[in-house]
């Protein structure tokens, strides 16, 4: 793989007509053929499958709905041109994880996807995020079939709602990778500026690249779940040349690179007791905080190179299942449609 270096940087890309196009054509591509698996494949997973077998309606879900996101990494690795690096510990595939990843943008949780993709997990990650993305058209569907926790960023509104869905992911046949992201937004200047006031007049540590951690939704996890867990993966992303938005991945403007830091953490150098947990997560921001810097300076993680580069044969293997499978259900419902029309 590449060596990324600050003295050789791919510049901001311009949005080109060609770009839009093509960008409106990979959305639409990506939009009916999420409608078409969420009506047919995740009814048949979720609904028809579940009365019989949890663990196998997962292992369905997770089949047809990871050749799904599949299309995503496809997008910003091989359209977009998007260079993603990863460093730091090289993780197994397939463990039971909690990741807690820093929350740079819009569009940092789909950046995950091009890792668990290389870990054969991808139809196994599951987020926590706000609730009003649940409501999203489509995309919302598909997060409530894949079991997303939703959460109003109010621990006494939030607690009882997360550990009910926390209880029904213990089961250690099915594979788990669960990302929270423990600033609890998305990072902006003024919020870190808030945030830095806070740390000041409280005693805590001044964050220049973070907001200070929320520690009540991670304790529940580790409570809930350690004992089914394997590790836990502490994930730092870092953009080049600046955070990009939703339409940004779209139309492949920005990021030129992305960069994943991942520090693996097994569950006996976490403490027990929720204060040392609060602490050993302060401590852990303040580490990423310093990587951060360090990136912005120097342009890369340390101990990089650490994940191969998607294979372009499999990925295009993925596109053409995808795509004859909405194909056959587009044609099945069509037929359904003229048979009714003819009785």
């Amino acid at each position: 793989m590449e060596v990324p270096s600050a003295k050789h940087e791919t510049m901001h890309r311009r949005l080109t007509p060609l770009r839009v196009l093509r960008g409106l054509i990979c959305l639409l591509v990506l939009l009916l053929t999420a409608f078409m698996m969420i009506v047919y494949c995740g009814f048949f997973s979720t609904v028809v499958l579940r009365l019989f077998s949890l663990h196998y309606s997962r292992k369905v879900t997770a089949f047809f709905f990871s050749s799904w996101l599949a299309l995503w990494p496809f997008l910003f690795e091989k359209i977009n041109k998007t260079k993603v690096i990863f460093s730091g510990d090289d993780v197994p595939a397939r463990e039971r994880v909690l990741l807690i990843c820093n929350h740079r943008t819009e569009v940092d949780w789909m950046y995950l996807w091009d890792l668990a993709l290389r870990k054969d997990s991808l139809g196994y990650i599951k987020y926590i995020l706000k609730s009003s993305l649940m409501k999203l058209p489509v995309f919302g569907w598909s997060f409530q079939i894949l079991e997303f926790i939703p959460v109003e960023r109010k621990w006494e509104v939030d607690e009882a709602k997360m550990r009910q869905m926390l209880s029904k992911f213990k089961d250690p046949r099915d594979p788990l990778w669960l990302v929270l992201f423990p600033e609890g937004t998305d990072f902006t200047e003024q919020k870190c500026l808030r945030s830095q006031k806070y740390a000041a007049e409280n005693g805590l540590p001044i964050l220049k690249n973070l907001l200070l951690p929320k520690s009540k939704g991670f304790n529940a996890c580790l409570e809930d779940l350690r004992s089914t867990l394997d590790a836990v993966y502490d994930v730092t992303i870092g953009y080049k040349h600046r955070c990009p938005s939703f339409l940004d991945n779209v139309f492949g403007v920005d990021p030129s690179e992305v960069h994943i830091h991942i520090r693996r953490v097994t569950l006996d150098d976490i403490p027990l007791s929720e204060s040392e947990v609060t602490s050993w997560l302060m401590d852990t921001f303040q580490r990423k905080d310093q990587l951060l810097s360090n990136f912005n300076s120097e342009g890369y993680f340390p101990l990089h190179g650490a994940e191969l580069n998607l294979s372009t044969v499999k990925c295009l293997i993925n596109v053409m299942l995808v795509l004859v499978l909405t194909g056959i259900h587009s044609q099945a419902a069509s037929r359904s449609a003229c048979w009714k029309n003819f009785i």
